[in-house]
């Protein structure tokens, strides 16, 4: 004889209800959660500027300071655009300090020597930028030689060359044009007013066209039946980063307006970070960074993406050449020294793995600024040099350890 029981069915637990049953803590928790990495440095980044505006009573974000910042740093975000390309894949660069360096001799001598127009100087550079990454990536490639031996070398390679084309002394002053890469801003236009008008129309287009981006991506969501925020949440976020251009954009239009470096980085970030979002190499660069045997034997070309993204890598290495060399208006035997290791810190601080197939490129730049920040923050309030180096490193650290013990975490709830 057999009876039965009546059961009631458990209750789903909080964790496992649906976001229109979540309440709004456990929808913010959840998203925390689950976004640990890609917020995380955010957070931190916003800290630190929090920190170091009150350590220096107001000064690091006058628009001033603001927008040295963005010049000071914008050769090493380059690279760490680059960088966290190159480690997303699997691999590493060493050499892009000296190639940063060698690139920018080269361009000095073709203006200063050979009075080439600067235009002409800057393609030039950026195709040499090409030919180089294009070199080491066959090494690696289709050689197979890893690329740690093949930049190692690389480094030792275009630092000796520097010297040669440059015969160990700088070489001085560029035109006002070239210069203008990375110390000049967007003209004034319109009428007078208190702030920078092409400034002002910059930021208005940022905001509507991210406005269009967030609705876009919400409704590609939805249309795939993926989680997406409740409405207010997602309201809130689109306010909250509206509110962050409107403050740039105001701090930058209260001085000289948009630097004209930040205009690259913006068109960098745009470009790569769409192609690495929603390209077919884009997503192949993941694949094989996350695991390169399944990559290949979905038909991935390894040895094309690997070279290609060499290539790239080399590209953005002459740009930052070229900027820093702009910026110093002069091109020296000693440039591009440790630029290597600042865009590998900052790629890591900026959410890369030493395993591959993890990153963003806005990750690479919330990195490159944390240490930014950092450098620009303790040169105001005086600390040494030799300090700065320790807590950056220390910084260092503690960013790959989180990326560690987040990756455990994340194991031992699976």
């Amino acid at each position: 004889m057999t009876t039965t029981e009546d059961r009631t069915p458990d209750a789903p637990s909080p964790d496992h209800l649906p976001p229109a049953q979540q309440s709004t803590g456990a929808i913010l928790l959840d998203v925390a959660r689950n976004n640990v990495r890609q917020y995380g440095m955010l957070i931190a980044l916003a800290l630190i500027v929090l920190l170091f505006q009150i350590w220096t009573d107001g000064t690091l974000l006058l628009p001033s300071n603001v927008s040295n910042l963005v010049q000071q740093n914008s050769y090493i975000l380059i690279l760490a655009i680059g960088m966290m390309v190159v480690i997303i894949a699997g691999h590493i660069d060493l050499s892009v300090g000296s190639l940063a360096a060698f690139v920018g001799a080269i361009a000095a001598v073709m203006m200063v020597n050979y009075n080439l127009p600067w235009g002409v100087a800057l393609v030039l550079s950026l195709v040499i930028g090409a030919v180089a990454g294009a070199w080491q990536g066959f090494w690696i490639a289709y050689v197979g030689i890893p690329s740690f031996i093949v930049t190692l070398a690389g480094m030792l390679l275009f630092r000796g060359a520097t010297q040669i084309v440059l015969e160990g002394q700088s070489v001085a002053p560029f035109p006002q044009g070239f210069q203008q890469i990375a110390q000049g801003f967007i003209p004034e236009m319109g009428p007078y007013t208190q702030y920078h008008n092409p400034t002002l129309v910059l930021g208005l287009l940022a905001v509507v066209a991210l406005l269009v981006q967030q609705w876009r991506d919400r409704r590609r969501q939805l249309a795939h039946q993926l989680d997406v925020l409740p409405f207010r949440l997602f309201v809130a976020k689109c306010v909250a980063m509206a509110a962050a251009i409107v403050v740039v954009t105001l701090t930058l239009a209260s001085y000289h307006g948009v630097p004209v470096v930040l205009l690259i980085l913006c068109a960098l970030v745009i470009v790569l970070g769409y192609v690495m979002r929603n390209a077919v190499i884009g997503r192949h660069v993941y694949a094989l960074g996350g695991n390169k045997a399944a990559a290949k034997l979905s038909g991935v070309r390894d040895k094309r993406v690997t070279f290609l993204v060499f290539v790239n890598m080399g590209v953005l290495a002459a740009l930052a050449g070229c900027v820093y060399a702009a910026r110093l208006n002069a091109a020296t035997p000693q440039a591009g020294l440790m630029f290597e290791l600042e865009a590998i810190a900052a790629a890591f601080i900026g959410g890369a793995s030493m395993r591959g197939g993890v990153g963003t490129v806005v990750g690479a730049v919330i990195g490159g600024l944390v240490l930014g920040v950092l450098n620009n923050g303790m040169s105001l309030v005086g600390i040494g040099t030799d300090a700065q180096q320790v807590i950056k490193g220390l910084v260092l650290l503690a960013a790959v350890g989180f990326d560690v013990w987040n990756k455990r975490r994340a194991a031992t709830t699976t």
